[in-house]
């Protein structure tokens, strides 16, 4: 069976990474001492790369030098290295005098500054190791979003069944009908703009955030007639451009409520939407009145959307839902392009 490393994940090629280094540190020591005293240092000394390589990476560099603290960061850094170094030195010295010398041996200056050496040369190249990460995480995240692009893609083509076809007839239909009832025409019309939409600009990696909003509007408004009593609905704007961005983002909010959050035999449905900008940030929140047999806090569409978010920005997004027991809410925000 042929090997792809291309095929592993991040967290698998790390354990690859560890398991090499592991052997090297072990048969490098083996050279120099015993079975049982190879294994014991090999412990050690992995351990004590790991705690070098993963307290920058995961606490160091992103807590004070991504967010503009680099003096921080330096001082911080020294004194970690100083102290993991000192930290290797004592114990080192400490299992080889209670377990392998046959004399006892003191820790010196020229071992400590040995181990000073090669945890600051273990910190440089902790910032080698977050590259190589980082480079190999974003990799997945391409190869993932084209995946998933190409299966949208070839889901759409699926579904377009003479889609122009379909447009045309729906465009007859409205003539047809605008005169003998005029609001039967205002549906039709607004489904043959959703049809459009989804057609023409979901394919689509950008869409302006008016296109968006007017598809969410004509969702509502279909979705309405199958309510008896109506469903009260706000949607507050508050926008200072039309900006883009990724299409059917905000919908699965709205497609959320309309599924799980309303009640067709009950008059007091009501929906609440703010949309507005902050801080470079594009913000949709949503709320409704819960209805006791429905669960939206969980489901496919929630966990796709996550998805989603994760391959379009990372870890730059903010979604959270929410029920008080009287309400569920949503809250997404994503940065502004």
């Amino acid at each position: 069976m042929k090997f792809n490393i291309d095929k592993l994940s991040v967290v698998q090629l790390q354990w690859l990474v560890w398991t090499c280094v592991i052997f090297m540190v072990f048969f490098t020591t083996l050279s120099e001492d015993r079975l049982s005293q190879a294994l014991v240092y090999t412990v050690l000394n992995t351990g004590f790369y790991a705690a070098i390589i993963y307290g920058n990476i995961s606490f160091l560099y992103p807590r004070f030098y991504e967010k503009g603290k680099k003096a921080k960061y330096v001082g911080y850094a020294a004194a970690y290295i100083i102290l993991l170094a000192l930290g290797r030195g004592f114990t080192a010295m400490y299992i080889y005098n209670h377990f392998f010398a046959k004399e006892p041996a003191s820790l010196n200056f020229s071992i400590v500054l040995a181990f000073l050496a090669s945890a600051t040369l273990d910190f440089i190249l902790s910032l080698i190791f977050r590259i190589a990460l980082a480079y190999f995480k974003l990799k997945r995240q391409s190869e993932e979003m084209m995946l998933q692009k190409s299966k949208a893609e070839l889901n759409l083509l699926k579904s377009q069944v003479q889609p122009h076809f379909l447009f045309n007839t729906l465009n007859n239909i409205y003539y047809e009908a605008y005169t003998e009832a005029p609001r039967t025409a205002g549906l039709i019309e607004k489904l043959s703009e959703i049809m459009r939409y989804l057609v023409d600009e979901s394919p689509k990696e950008q869409v302006p955030l008016s296109a968006e909003i007017n598809f969410i509007e004509n969702y509502m408004a279909l979705e309405r007639i199958r309510v008896r009593y109506g469903v009260d609905i706000s949607f507050e704007k508050r926008l200072t451009s039309d900006i883009m961005l990724p299409p059917m983002l905000l919908m699965t909010f709205v497609e959320n409520i309309f599924k799980h959050g309303i009640d067709k035999l009950s008059d007091r449905n009501e929906i609440g939407i703010r949309l507005y900008e902050q801080d470079h940030y594009l913000i949709f929140e949503t709320s409704n009145r819960k209805v006791d047999t429905a669960d939206q806090l969980h489901g496919f569409g929630l966990k796709n959307l996550r998805d989603r978010l994760d391959l379009l920005y990372g870890t730059d997004y903010e979604l959270s839902c929410k029920d008080d027991g009287i309400k569920y809410s949503a809250y997404l925000k994503i940065p502004v392009t």
